[in-house]
């Protein structure tokens, strides 16, 4: 065959490679999302109803780090009856640490301590004072003291942190809730049903609950004693 004829070959193979790459790297989304990656699973309580309660939350948003302790009440007093489940949705149009903070929580999560490092980020979540890790040009320093308040190998966390991988599984939660429509954090989900309680309280996501536990098994639900702290009276308006 004559050289031109190689020469032909040799050019169309190189632009087929040039298309295939451009298209694999165009792909991935804020550092390596893919649609192979499925939504996180991260859920506590042992679930004997069946019931489920699922939250889209951002660790950035004011009105997350209101409802996080009624959630973890809600938790504890129904942990038998019910599962908890979280999953990312920063709104990073808004909330400029938002998507850090989730792939600080998945990369803690790859070293079996995600539901550690989600308690840290909120209980350090000082919103509106706008100081630490919620304002900060390098919330990375921040989440590498929280990896080490929760004895993580903070090098392990720091690869884990800037990962595809990670970035995958934010991204991944982020398609799922796209996909229902979530606009706003935090959002909840009872059973597949989307719910909206009327203040930021226990009571008021109880209630939700108690109707959901009884449907489900014809029978009252039986929790420990009624928790009588509530978050302070807010508005539920959200983020």
């Amino acid at each position: 065959m004559s050289k031109q004829f190689w020469a032909v070959i040799v050019a169309i193979a190189v632009i087929l490679g040039g298309v295939f790459w451009f298209t694999g790297n165009n792909n991935k989304s804020n550092g390596g999302s893919s649609s192979n990656v499925s939504a996180t699973k991260h859920i506590e309580g042992n679930g004997s109803t069946g019931v489920t309660l699922v939250e889209y939350g951002d660790y950035e948003c004011p009105f997350c780090a209101e409802w996080y302790p009624v959630v973890k009440q809600v938790q504890s007093d129904y942990s038998s009856q019910i599962y908890y489940q979280f999953r990312n949705f920063p709104l990073q149009s808004i909330h400029k640490n938002a998507f850090a903070a989730s792939r600080a929580a998945e990369a803690a999560g790859l070293e079996g301590k995600f539901w550690e490092m989600h308690d840290q980020l909120y209980v350090n979540n000082d919103y509106q004072g706008q100081s630490g890790w919620v304002s900060s040009n390098d919330p990375l320093t921040y989440f590498d003291q929280f990896a080490k308040n929760i004895g993580l190998n903070v090098t392990k966390f720091n690869t884990d942190y800037s990962s595809d991988k990670v970035n995958a599984l934010v991204n991944a939660d982020l398609t799922e809730g796209n996909k229902l429509g979530i606009n706003s954090t935090p959002t909840f989900y009872l059973d597949g049903k989307l719910i909206q309680p009327k203040a930021i309280t226990v009571d008021a996501l109880k209630t939700f609950i108690d109707a959901e536990i009884a449907k489900k098994t014809g029978n009252k639900p039986s929790t420990t004693t009624p928790s009588t702290t509530n978050s302070p009276s807010s508005s539920s308006s959200k983020q």
